[in-house]
């Protein structure tokens, strides 16, 4: 981690507080690198972050047995691994709507008619899920009253640009190069 500041005393405050809450939310394994910008006397702050890589997405059919039966029209979900039952019944909920969700037992989740598409609904994305935990650190790190933000992120590289005033041309440039130089590494 590199904090680039003018203000030495400063830069070392916020390595503090960067390294407090990745230890809070328990996000140091998961950021490769990361390269921060502070400047008080130009209001800026400046924050590049690499992901590192996570696990494969998790579908239905990864966790579950997915059978149609046509006499009863009706598609029957067999949960094998409860750990991603919540996941499962909240995706559903939102797809399908709670009340044509039924789930007569803890495993079984029944479905009036054919649903085709079941078998590759994404139920877990790690990477999604580490994107919103980043965000959220990010949110944490912003220095107070710093609410004018631009996202600058590209692929694997969770950047922004943040200020309480108008954001200058000069420091997306720079926020940009900070992004390119994470790529190359």
């Amino acid at each position: 981690m590199l904090v680039e500041s003018y203000d030495e005393t400063g830069g070392e405050v916020y390595e503090m507080i960067i390294k407090q809450i990745f230890q809070d939310l328990q996000l140091s394994p998961s950021i490769k690198d990361m390269k921060v910008f502070v400047d008080p006397k130009e209001v800026v702050f400046i924050l590049a972050m690499k992901m590192d890589r996570t696990s494969n997405t998790t579908t239905l059919n990864d966790v579950a047995d997915i059978s149609y039966n046509k006499s009863e029209n009706q598609t029957t979900i067999r949960v094998n691994d409860e750990n991603y039952l919540p996941n499962i019944l909240k995706i559903l909920w939102n797809k399908k709507g709670r009340e044509n969700i039924y789930q007569p037992n803890r495993f079984n989740i029944a479905i009036e008619g054919n649903i085709a598409d079941l078998n590759s609904l994404v139920i877990d994305d790690p990477h999604e899920n580490l994107k919103k935990r980043i965000y959220d650190s990010i949110f944490r790190i912003i220095p107070e009253g710093f609410r004018i933000i631009r996202d600058i992120s590209e692929d694997d590289i969770i950047a922004v640009v943040c200020t309480d005033e108008l954001i200058k041309d000069e420091w997306i440039k720079k926020g940009k190069e900070m992004r390119d130089e994470l790529k190359k590494e």
